[in-house]
């Protein structure tokens, strides 16, 4: 909806550049700046000049470089590499990292003043399993893409859905997708059900959230209603001796595994993940 909708949109992956390229990628080079630089070349900022440049990954710009684009942010200028002049730039920047910038600044990876530059309009993304729904329409999205990408015409089952739907994906939404496509190629009929659903995340269960380094900056908050009752951390490995817990709460709740959920201080969806992993009648 802004004046820039119609204005460039270019993308830099701060991570898969190396940080000496890096630099002439995003503020550009004069002709025989340095080995190779056989013409004049506009960077990543004057080529966004009125629209919106993304900086992807910006967690793992090294500190030379933040303190270069803190200048740029401030003065709102860039300086081609080989070159003195100042060049204006009107660029509004959004960027993006799988890393948590706070704990980044703490330890001094990342430069506080930039971060407060940068940190005008945060946008959190929770992870697939703490999205009620998405998953459903999410794998119907891929479905068909791959249906129309491999000629097939391979459907899921209501129960297939609600097995998916269960999954916690701790490979998020790059998980489903290459699950989907999977389930497309490989399968051997047009129907797909819950057996080939529970075979193929059976062998994705190899990894799980607790094997990961962190649980991608996605606090737990309790409910007010978990005080009364044990609490689960979803992003914890599911254990056996949950299983008594949550039939009681069942139980209590009268099958109402909306409520049951809420007093667990589990979402709907991580709920259901454990009825399924538990093997408990729902």
């Amino acid at each position: 909806a802004s004046a820039r909708r119609d204005k460039p949109f270019v993308c830099i992956n701060c991570a898969a550049i190396p940080p000496n390229l890096l630099e002439a990628e995003l503020f550009g080079h004069e002709k025989g700046s340095f080995s190779g630089a056989s013409a004049m070349r506009k960077g990543k900022f004057e080529v966004a000049v009125g629209g919106t440049l993304f900086l992807d990954e910006i967690g793992d710009m090294t500190h030379d470089l933040q303190a270069k684009l803190l200048r740029v942010l401030q003065e709102k200028v860039v300086q081609r590499l080989g070159s003195n002049a100042e060049i204006p730039v009107d660029v509004r920047i959004i960027s993006a990292t799988n890393r948590q910038l706070n704990d980044a600044v703490k330890t001094g990876e990342f430069r506080l003043d930039l971060f407060y530059r940068l940190n005008v309009l945060p946008i959190h993304l929770p992870p697939l399993r703490e999205r009620d729904g998405d998953v459903d329409l999410l794998a119907l999205y891929f479905l068909a893409r791959y249906n129309q990408q491999q000629h097939r015409n391979v459907l899921f089952t209501g129960d297939a859905l609600q097995r998916l739907e269960a999954y916690d994906w701790p490979g998020n939404v790059r998980q489903l997708e290459n699950i989907i496509e999977r389930l497309v190629v490989m399968s051997d009929t047009d129907s797909i059900g819950h057996e080939e659903i529970d075979r193929i995340l059976g062998t994705e269960t190899v990894i799980t959230l607790d094997d990961l380094e962190s649980d991608g900056g996605n606090r737990y908050v309790a409910s007010p209603e978990t005080t009364a009752v044990q609490s689960f951390k979803p992003h914890k490995r599911v254990s056996a001796g949950e299983r008594a817990r949550i039939i009681e709460v069942l139980r209590e709740s009268d099958g109402n595994k909306t409520l049951a959920a809420r007093r667990l201080g589990l979402s709907t969806r991580q709920l259901y993940y454990r009825l399924f992993k538990l093997n408990i009648e729902h």
